[in-house]
């Protein structure tokens, strides 16, 4: 499903929304509807809000799908019923959910894990601001003056730090490619590693900016996969959490180092092994792949 997205016309998979009618996911389904993703239907618990503004509102996800012809999700719900959603979605035929919710239990996200793989279904969450092929669909709730079309891809664990670079990339004329966040969960449905196959012929992407972070062997593993295969287009990335005290809590779920691996020093040095180019600011990364694409150009 995430080949779909990436394809020529990612603005027609039809999306629902599941948990629709909180009031910060009905803002959320109105600026996706005004970005120009197409929500056709709703899903909520409770039928109070039979519709916001057009769109309606079910309380059967299966039914919805069938009556809309959705192939995704966009899962809004309290992190206690993430996994009874991604089952639902899968249940009902759905191919593709992102779920943005944040403290999932790790219990749960390894049951749905498991469920999407048997389903053969692609799962981007937890704890994602979403995806996006800018000027043509967003899921999730990724800022839109951080948005332009453009060659780049983003993969990213942080939002924060993506919105920071996605808004650089717009100010320096490039724009993306698409947006995927993969989230800071240390178990999710897709990983850096994942996204190397999709977007090794994806014509659009001309260079990959990724941000990770310490913790977890996320950033390890794409580093194995691109020396296995390597992506054949020049990959950035930006390891944050190099000044993070030893012991402290703080930041994601995944962001925990256990032994060598998941520090900064060996992540950076994993990446750098296999060819990607590893920088300690945005600044500096943004202008690196302002000159890639310039040079690609010429």
């Amino acid at each position: 499903m995430l080949d779909a997205v990436l394809g020529p016309a990612p603005q027609d998979i039809p999306v629902i929304v599941q948990g629709a009618t909180g009031r910060v996911a009905q803002n959320h389904v109105r600026l996706m509807r005004d970005y120009g993703t197409r929500i056709v239907a709703g899903i909520s618990r409770s039928t109070r809000t039979p519709r916001i503004d057009e769109i309606p509102i079910y309380t059967d996800t299966a039914r919805a799908v069938a009556e809309t012809g959705a192939r995704a999700s966009v899962i809004m719900v309290p992190p206690l019923s993430v996994l009874d959603a991604i089952s639902e979605a899968l249940e009902a035929g759905l191919k593709l959910v992102v779920t943005v919710t944040e403290g999932v239990p790790a219990h749960d996200a390894l049951r749905a894990h498991a469920l999407v793989r048997a389903a053969g279904a692609c799962w981007i969450g937890a704890s994602t601001p979403g995806l996006a092929v800018p000027g043509r669909l967003k899921m999730g709730f990724l800022p839109d003056v951080a948005l332009a079309p453009g060659p780049v891809a983003i993969w990213s664990k942080s939002g924060t730090l993506s919105y920071e670079s996605g808004l650089r990339l717009v100010q320096h004329g490039l724009g993306q490619s698409a947006w995927i966040g993969v989230g800071g969960d240390a178990i999710k449905g897709t990983r850096f590693a994942d996204l190397v196959e999709p977007f090794r012929n994806h014509a659009a992407t001309r260079a990959v900016l990724v941000i990770g972070e310490i913790g977890g062997t996320e950033e390890e593993e794409l580093a194995e996969t691109l020396a296995q295969t390597p992506l054949g287009k020049p990959v950035h990335a930006l390891i944050a959490g190099a000044s993070a005290p030893e012991g402290q809590a703080m930041g994601h779920a995944g962001a925990m180092v256990m032994g060598n691996r998941g520090s900064h020093a060996s992540k950076r040095a994993a990446l750098m092994a296999a060819g990607v180019r590893v920088h300690d600011r945005i600044g500096t990364m943004i202008d690196a792949i302002t000159t890639d694409i310039r040079k690609g150009q010429q």
